[in-house]
């Protein structure tokens, strides 16, 4: 038992120190300009809603630790005579008594039911954490995505510019008389579309910055700033070290396990049913022609007899062991859907990191040349309209592809802290300032 509490007690202090520490970051307000993910994670962990909604229950559960340990509330009694309908001598019969019962429980039920309800108040730890895992991946998502949304919209920009460039070489051309006016329109009307593309961006841009603001517990019009440019270090994911990490980190894991410890208890507490437990009674007693306040006192001792109720007890067991084989089960169940949900994650991981290294190295490189080389070209007459708009579109698709599929990746990784159970993903560097630490 003592085990058992210095486990929880252990746990209270982490999950203390985590908080305390969350709470000194976020005494920064969130700055306006240059957000960093170490700020919003901060903040996240300190005010989020779901999370101080997972503590209390936590703090709940912990507070049925003392009530399921502790012996039943000892009974007091008392009669006294109110009319007597027969003549009888005085000291015949008692006309006052006091009595007082306690249940003692020596078949130690109420420490099987503490032992449990530790197990409870474990696994309600294990839902902090997994409320603290998924506030943090979705801030993380949304800081990942609003800084693409910011990206995109850079990149919307210098298209535009772009086509606006196109379009007045187009026609200077025209008024020479060496192109066509259809050749400006066409320039024009991408750069059309490029303006409606923008509205959409910048939905999405408030999206998230709504998204963050509701995960910080702040209102969803306050004012958010542009992430800060950040340097990301890729991490090194091995299944053959990720396997037993999600095994002895992942929240449900452990909330099964704590189930199955919970079963345990209850499963010893239904056999031991059998088992009375008795009650001792001390009971003061007083006759009507007495001197003395207290004329006889009186022990005794009772006991339920569950022994009668052979069908109801027996039911008990049965249905206290079908719970543990369920928990087990469950148990079993859950380690292979972390598994499962992890082999997903890496495999998602690679594709991602696979085509950001794709469009980082070659991709987004060959557009770029071609679209310079195409520019040149048509400048000095070697290369048509159509070559060098077309060169255009496809460095835009390209760039606007490469930073969806970084953002991608991103966010499979933050999102695969919250599989497991633990954090690998380290923190940018916020380049707005240079000493800044990795928390």
């Amino acid at each position: 038992m003592k085990t058992t509490y210095c486990l929880l007690l252990n746990l209270t202090l982490a999950l203390s120190l985590q908080t305390a520490d969350a709470g000194e970051n976020d005494a920064r307000s969130v700055r306006i300009n240059g957000l960093s993910l170490s700020e919003v994670t901060a903040a996240v962990l300190a005010n989020n809603p779901a999370i101080k909604e997972a503590l209390r229950k936590w703090n709940a559960a912990k507070a049925r630790i003392p009530q399921a340990a502790a012996w039943d509330d000892p009974r007091l009694g008392g009669d006294s005579r109110v009319r007597r309908f027969v003549d009888i001598p005085p000291n015949a019969f008692t006309d006052q008594s006091v009595s007082i019962e306690q249940v003692v429980p020596i078949t130690g039920k109420n420490l099987l039911r503490a032992r449990a309800a530790v197990a409870e108040a474990i696994s309600a730890y294990e839902d902090v954490r997994r409320q603290q895992l998924d506030m943090i991946a979705a801030a993380r998502v949304s800081f990942f995505r609003l800084a693409n949304a910011y990206d995109q919209l850079e990149i919307n920009r210098k298209n535009i510019d772009s086509l606006k460039q196109i379009a007045d070489i187009s026609r200077a051309k025209y008024e020479a008389g060496t192109q066509s006016a259809a050749d400006v329109l066409v320039a024009e009307t991408d750069a059309s579309k490029l303006e409606e593309a923008r509205r959409d961006l910048e939905r999405q841009l408030s999206d998230e910055q709504a998204q963050l603001n509701t995960l910080m517990n702040r209102d969803a019009f306050a004012l958010l700033g542009q992430p800060a440019t950040a340097s990301v270090q890729m991490p090194q994911l091995s299944p053959t070290s990720l396997r037993p990490l999600v095994v002895t980190q992942r929240p449900e894991i452990k909330m099964a396990e704590a189930k199955i410890d919970m079963e345990k208890w209850k499963f010893q507490l239904a056999r031991r049913e059998w088992i009375p437990d008795p009650a001792l009674m001390v009971k003061a007693q007083r006759y009507n022609d007495a001197g003395q306040a207290v004329s006889e006192v009186d022990a005794g001792v009772s006991f339920p007899l569950p022994w009668v109720n052979f069908r109801k007890y027996s039911a008990g067991v049965r249905e206290a062991g079908e719970n543990l084989g369920a928990a087990e089960q469950g148990l079993d169940r859950t380690q292979k859907e972390a598994l499962r949900l992890l082999r997903d994650q890496l495999q998602k991981i690679e594709t991602f990191h696979h085509h950001v290294e794709l469009f980082r190295d070659k991709l987004v490189p060959q557009a770029q040349q071609a679209f310079e080389a195409n520019r040149l070209a048509y400048e000095s007459g070697k290369a048509s309209f159509l070559d060098w708009i077309t060169a255009q579109r496809v460095l835009r698709d390209v760039e606007a592809t490469a930073r969806m599929h970084l953002t991608d990746y991103q966010v499979a990784v933050a999102e695969l802290e919250a599989i497991i159970g633990a954090q690998l993903y380290p923190l940018p560097i916020d380049r707005s300032e240079p000493n800044a630490k990795r928390k």
